[in-house]
């Protein structure tokens, strides 16, 4: 997803660079372990804050995602791939 927002020009590898390290710093700052874990939770939230920041998606827009591919992984039988057209509400 990234990849892709970035080889359509949405934000420069700088500006992505920058916000994934606020990421990680802020998590640091709350008590984040810092082993490597969390590696990717630190990606998600950089990716949300950008494409907030850039206007791409709202947070309301965001958190219905979020919760969509909850409900998705919930409704999806275990082994199998989890879809968003597995969403009950979708």
């Amino acid at each position: 997803m990234t990849l892709v927002l970035y080889e359509q020009g949405l934000f420069t590898w700088t500006e992505w660079a920058t916000a994934l390290s606020a990421a990680i710093k802020q998590a640091q700052g709350v008590g984040d372990c810092d082993d490597g874990l969390t590696y990717y939770q630190h990606w998600l939230a950089a990716i949300e804050q950008l494409v907030g920041d850039k206007g791409i998606a709202t947070e309301q827009a965001l958190a219905a995602r979020r919760d969509a591919w909850d409900r998705a992984a919930h409704a999806t039988p275990h082994g199998q791939p989890i879809l968003l057209e597995n969403d009950p509400l979708g």
